[in-house]
């Protein structure tokens, strides 16, 4: 009789033993599910975000359009800016005729090396920094002289490729063109573009420190512009006469292509900045063609020009 006892004390331990790990066992499960649940939530949320944010984007382009497409190209404004709200998120639209950076397929040589120079190069080095820019871009015909020379640069330099010999196909080929050291590279993106198709700089929506880029620019000139630009509604022939000797290579046309920046609030807090450049289309089917879009929800737009648009341009780039 007393063995038997034993024995069942022996089991009830057992039991019990197993009892315990098959909660616990139950226990990690719940919380491994937990987390699960928990990670999916989150995940469906900031998809959800990614969601709504590329319908407001896509609103604030579509409005930037009809509000274009809808005054006459005569009198249409070159850039603006307005807000709106829907779906409980708040939107904040500027738009900017991409004329109003420098071309880097269609801007003379003096203009380019103008940029580097308000950058801060020396003035040998912006003018070897627009000469590889021209280089690059300039059709490379067989038996062109000018072509083999600059491919040889690249050889010359134990660089694996040739100049495209073609227009560039985004400002960040620029990274690909020998010479231009990286913090150029860098600072020159925010003011440089590949879809406004003009030689000249539009005076009245470039940035200052694009404005410093015009050849026989002052700073008594370029203080003048700003001030003016500054005072409200421009009369472009007016801004134009500021400009003195640096007039040659500015413009007020605006051009069809427009970079449209909108920063979108979601009601959970989160914000999202996009920059689009579109083609506006007159007498087609649809109003209007995307040649560029970029939003922060995957990564920084790092070639914007500072928000506020204002940036002092080096002393150097002024001389």
């Amino acid at each position: 009789m007393t063995s038997l006892r034993r024995c069942i004390e022996r089991n009830d331990g057992f039991i019990v033993v197993a009892v315990l790990w098959i909660l616990a066992a139950l226990a990690t499960l719940a919380a491994v599910f937990a987390v699960y649940v928990g990670n999916t939530a989150y995940a469906s949320r900031v998809n959800d975000d990614r969601i709504q944010a590329q319908g407001l984007v896509t609103a604030a382009v579509e409005l930037t359009a009809y509000r274009q497409t809808a005054i006459d190209q005569q009198v249409r404004p070159t850039g603006g800016a307005f807000s709106f709200r829907m779906a409980d998120a708040n939107v904040a639209v500027e738009f900017r005729s991409e004329a109003g950076r420098i071309d880097l397929n269609g801007a003379p040589k003096e203009l380019v090396s103008g940029l580097f120079r308000a950058l801060g190069a020396r003035p040998a080095d912006a003018d070897y920094f627009a000469d590889r820019i021209v280089g690059w871009r300039t059709a490379s015909n067989p038996g062109d002289p000018a072509a083999a020379n600059e491919a040889s640069l690249y050889r010359t330099a134990g660089i694996s490729y040739e100049p495209r010999g073609a227009p560039f196909t985004h400002v960040r080929e620029l990274w690909l063109v020998m010479g231009i050291p990286p913090q150029f590279v860098e600072a020159a993106l925010p003011y440089v573009t590949v879809f406004s198709g003009q030689a000249n700089l539009n005076v009245l929506d470039a940035a200052p420190l694009a404005l410093a880029a015009l050849p026989g620019m002052t700073p008594e000139a370029l203080n003048a512009v700003l001030v003016q630009r500054g005072a409200g509604r421009q009369n472009g022939e007016y801004v134009l006469g500021l400009l003195g000797a640096a007039r040659g290579a500015a413009t007020i046309e605006g051009g069809k292509a427009t970079r449209v920046r909108a920063t979108v609030e979601l009601s959970t807090g989160r914000k999202v900045n996009a920059s689009v450049v579109i083609l506006l289309q007159e007498d087609a089917a649809e109003p209007f063609r995307v040649l560029s879009w970029r939003n922060d929800a995957d990564g920084p737009i790092d070639d914007e020009p500072p928000r506020e648009l204002i940036r002092e341009p080096t002393r150097a780039g002024l001389q």
